[in-house]
């Protein structure tokens, strides 16, 4: 076997492998004595077929068959004579055996760059100090008494005003005929100023009083999320049968008891603040591994597709999962996997260098994963998802793909432990509105 390798890329090469002969013929005689065996051809007994009758009769088939076979017994061990770690599937197109000649196949592989070794020590990071604050769990609870109101109805006689809750009895007719997307609803809760079904329809609400009817147009924009609504004009006809305002429960111990797991009010609040600065605490980890990817990934290399098509297709099936949760498909959306590809195409390229970076630091680092903190992992899944540690390790030994996956996943976070353990730390104080937009982001 001769074995010729050519640079197509720095991460794809192309593998010539040439089969002597020999050894074509040897595999040709091996599978027609196979085929003659076992061959039923009329006019002769079985075992008995003359070798020229069966070549004229199945040499298509047979030279297919000795093709993947000279393949699997010399491809693995071409790449590794040629010392050739791959990855992904090799892109083999063999062509057509010639009995009287030695046979010669293309392989085109993708490798992993070769990254240069990364000097990671004493690396200057910022560590941002957030922190909760009280009024943020006061914040909280207001959402929480708000989630738990009431919409009771109004007792003055007075007519509706801008944000009150409204039931309404209401039809659109478009050219005065019926139109599925504003057909009859009633009972329909609508609250003024939120813009519902259009603001212009809110206007018009605004000053009926309960039992009340009124017609009225209304025209809604270009850009209106409806498509079959979008700049066309609806003819509606409503009654407002009940204006209601919300009635916010008090903040003690009583909101606390519907909330669920929770005896007092106080619990409640200690619970936000933990959650807040757990919220803060990501941020703050999130935002020191940017900067090590910033610091540290400035070395250009070329990305194999391979990797970038394997991410890309992870992010997409993660877009059409959340997609199919809310029954919206990619067609209602206007969008198709291509235009989805194209669009995270950047985000996926981006991933697969912070991967790589990762990858690197594990080896240059030899990093390992001992037992113990695999067990460890283990354990804290369990309570994460209230099975059996032995549930979770069992669904890994199953699932062998899955497990190397979790198990590269924690030595990444074991880089970032250790460039931080290394590194130059400068702890500041965020700034103000900094501080704020942490509030709402880690409060939602």
């Amino acid at each position: 076997m001769e074995v010729t390798i050519a640079d197509i890329s720095s991460v794809k090469k192309k593998i010539q492998i040439q089969i002597p002969l020999e050894d074509v013929s040897k595999e040709l005689d091996s599978a027609y004595l196979q085929l003659k065996k076992n061959a039923k051809v009329k006019g002769f007994r079985p075992g008995k077929t003359p070798r020229s009758v069966l070549e004229r009769m199945f040499h298509k088939d047979v030279h297919a068959d000795v093709v993947n076979t000279l393949i699997q017994n010399t491809f693995i061990d071409a790449v590794k004579q040629e010392s050739i770690s791959f990855i992904g599937t090799p892109d083999i197109n063999p062509p057509e055996l010639d009995p009287g000649a030695p046979y010669v196949y293309d392989v085109t592989v993708e490798l992993k760059p070769e990254l240069s070794p990364i000097k990671f020590e004493g690396v200057e990071l910022k560590k941002t100090l957030y922190k909760m604050s009280e009024a943020e769990v006061d914040k909280q609870i207001e959402l929480l008494r708000k989630q738990l109101a009431e919409y009771l109805p109004i007792k003055e006689d007075r007519a509706a005003i801008d944000g009150d809750h409204v039931i309404i009895d209401y039809e659109g007719l478009k050219d005065g005929n019926f139109f599925e997307p504003t057909q009859k609803t009633e009972n329909y809760t609508l609250k003024i100023g939120r813009g519902m079904i259009s603001e212009e329809f809110d206007k018009q609400v605004v000053g009926m009083k309960p039992g009340e009817e009124k017609e009225f147009p209304v025209t809604f924009p270009e850009n209106y999320h409806n498509k079959d609504l979008a700049n066309v004009e609806i003819s509606f006809k409503v009654t407002l049968k009940e204006i209601r305002q919300e009635v916010l429960p008090a903040a003690d111990d009583e909101l606390a008891k519907k909330l669920g797991n929770f005896k007092t009010i106080e619990d409640v609040k200690d619970a936000i603040r933990k959650n807040l600065q757990e919220g803060y605490s990501k941020r703050t980890e999130q935002e020191i591994q940017e900067q090590i990817f910033e610091k540290l990934l400035t070395e250009t290399f070329e990305l194999p597709e391979t990797l970038v098509k394997f991410e890309l297709d992870g992010i997409i099936a993660d877009t059409e999962a959340r997609f199919s949760q809310s029954n919206v498909t990619l067609d209602q959306l206007g969008l198709s996997r291509e235009k989805l590809e194209e669009q995270y195409r950047e985000v996926a390229e981006n991933q697969v260098r912070r991967h790589l970076f990762l990858s690197k630091m594990i080896e240059q680092e030899n990093m390992e994963l001992p037992e113990e903190e695999l067990t460890a992992e283990y354990e804290s899944f369990s309570k994460t998802l209230g099975q059996p540690v032995s549930f979770i390790k069992e669904y890994y030994e199953k699932n062998p793909d899955k497990l190397e996956g979790f198990k590269h996943a924690l030595l990444e976070k074991k880089v970032f432990d250790l460039i931080i353990e290394k590194a130059a730390i400068e702890e500041v104080e965020p700034a103000v509105d900094d501080s704020e937009k942490s509030s709402g982001s880690a409060s939602e």
